[in-house]
């Protein structure tokens, strides 16, 4: 699996950290300890990021899906 964030660069360094681990599916408070922040700062990070408006995209491979792998793909 691949997650890929489109409009990070209207994002802060610690905010693109924030949204990098909420979206992996952490908890505000698992962030925060990473982080080395309180979990009202996390909160507030992810706030404003996604006032900021960017958007997540999941890619994930066809096996994955229990997709076979066909002949001619591009």
């Amino acid at each position: 699996m691949h997650i890929e964030i489109r409009g990070v660069e209207k994002l802060s360094f610690r905010e693109r950290q924030v949204v990098a681990l909420k979206e992996s599916g952490l908890s505000n408070e698992e962030v925060a300890r990473r982080l080395n922040l309180s979990p009202s700062s996390v909160a507030t990070l992810y706030h404003r990021a996604r006032a900021k408006g960017y958007q997540v995209v999941i890619i994930l491979p066809g096996e994955i899906l229990g997709l076979p792998e066909g002949e001619g793909e591009d």
